[in-house]
């Protein structure tokens, strides 16, 4: 995306330092930056999960992520956005989703990051198997809660 705003859908792990750095870094037009990273949890719905495998259509998904930016920052003022989802085998603890705002005010930055996160988990296609400790390998569904939180906005 040419608008100060990136995304990536990878297989490999992102370091969040970097990340980070990528938001502030030459950047003095802002004061606040808010990043979100979400990991795989060991646990859902009183199962033991031992890992996820992640999968998008390709073109699609970040045709999305591109429209969830352009409604963010059509409604708040900010500078950079940098999106990343991982994809493929992933272990608990792995990162899983890292989303990252700037802006000139921290309330911006804040809403903007949340907005984001909310929408990518209910109108981007990613499709998710859970791995669980006594062999059940599922495919999960949005959740009915994720898609409340999204109405909100």
């Amino acid at each position: 995306m040419s608008d100060n705003s990136t995304i990536s859908i990878q297989s490999i792990d992102f370091n969040l330092a970097v990340e980070y750095n990528k938001l502030h870094l030459n950047n003095d037009e802002d004061g606040a930056v808010a990043t979100f990273c979400g990991k795989v949890r060991n646990n859902n719905l009183k199962k033991q999960v031992i890992g996820l495998y992640l999968e998008h259509y390709p073109g699609m998904t970040e045709k999305q992520l591109a429209d969830i930016i352009t409604t963010a920052r059509a409604r708040w003022s900010i500078g950079r956005i940098n999106v990343i989802h991982r994809i493929g085998q992933l272990a608990v603890g792995e990162q899983i989703v890292f989303v990252g705002v700037s802006s000139k005010h921290r309330q911006d930055a804040f809403a903007a990051c949340e907005f984001i996160m909310d929408h990518l988990k209910v109108k981007a296609t990613f499709w998710k198997k859970e791995l669980t400790a006594d062999g059940e390998n599922n495919w999960l569904a949005a959740k009915e809660t994720d898609q409340q939180k999204a109405n909100t906005w």
